[in-house]
């Protein structure tokens, strides 16, 4: 199992669903995204890039490290796009998929498209990363701003400071702000990627549908969308989909015996 965090998470979403999947038997593997946590650089001169390919290549090269020719895959909001894109590009390495809030691929050209005033709002992080003010912002107030979005989106679950003091090491990663800053113009289309990538995102462009087993999970987080309807016909292998109530964008840590209970069910999917 590789179990994919997400912005502005780190491993320890993960902290109670590994120990479950463990003792049924399984490997359980929960790195780190670049730009958290202990990952490195090998070049100081190495583009800080973030956009959502790379990502998803970053996890295809951990896996051909450690040998593991295939994995069934979990994650949530950066790791659920990463997980999906996985899936999508590489099918014959991903073995199933849980995903939470479903099908989270971006479309450079639709992300040019405005939403109604109320979606933009939930926005409001994305624009203001637009900014150098942002920029400045997010590096000058890492620990707060995050501390602020995790309350946000999950205003019902009840941390408290060492919990997300935990969590909150990984942003000392002198890369973070980087990498971070440049994803979300990137989804702006304010920021270029890398040109090796440009194949992949051509690809993703297409939005490709996910052939392997999936079970999607929605939350209070997904609003309207928590039905899954918009994005049922993104799958086309075995699936079904969960909705979580009372519980926001952070499933993993906020119901992970939940969380555990679908990375099991699919991974016994044929």
């Amino acid at each position: 199992m590789i179990l994919l965090h997400g912005w502005p998470y780190d491993i320890h979403s993960y902290v109670d669903v590994a120990p479950i999947l463990a003792s049924s038997g399984y490997r359980v593997i929960v790195p780190y995204l670049r730009g958290y946590g202990s990952t490195t650089f090998l070049s100081k001169d190495t583009f800080r890039n973030g956009q959502q390919s790379v990502v998803a290549a970053d996890i295809i090269a951990l896996m051909d490290a450690l040998k593991i020719q295939k994995a069934t895959l979990g994650g949530f909001d950066w790791g659920a796009r990463t997980a999906v894109i996985m899936a999508a590009l590489w099918p014959e390495r991903c073995k199933a998929l849980v995903s939470v809030s479903g099908y989270l691929v971006t479309n450079l050209q639709a992300q040019l498209q405005p939403l109604p005033p109320a979606a933009e709002l939930g926005w409001w992080y994305q624009f203001y990363f637009s900014t150098e003010r942002g920029l400045r912002g997010y590096q000058q107030n890492t620990h707060d701003f995050n501390k602020l979005i995790w309350k946000i989106a999950s205003p019902k679950w009840h941390f408290d400071d060492a919990t997300f003091d935990r969590t909150a090491a990984s942003f000392g990663n002198p890369d973070h702000v980087s990498i971070v800053i440049h994803n979300y113009r990137w989804r702006m289309s304010l920021a270029k990627g890398d040109p090796q990538y440009d194949s992949l995102e051509q690809k993703l462009s297409t939005s490709p549908v996910v052939t392997v087993p999936t079970i999607t999970i929605a939350s209070d987080f997904d609003g309207a969308a928590s039905d899954g309807a918009s994005y049922r016909n993104k799958f086309s292998g075995q699936y079904s989909h969960t909705v979580l109530k009372d519980i926001g964008h952070n499933v993993p840590q906020e119901a992970p015996e939940a969380f555990a209970k679908a990375i099991v069910d699919v991974d016994g999917y044929r």
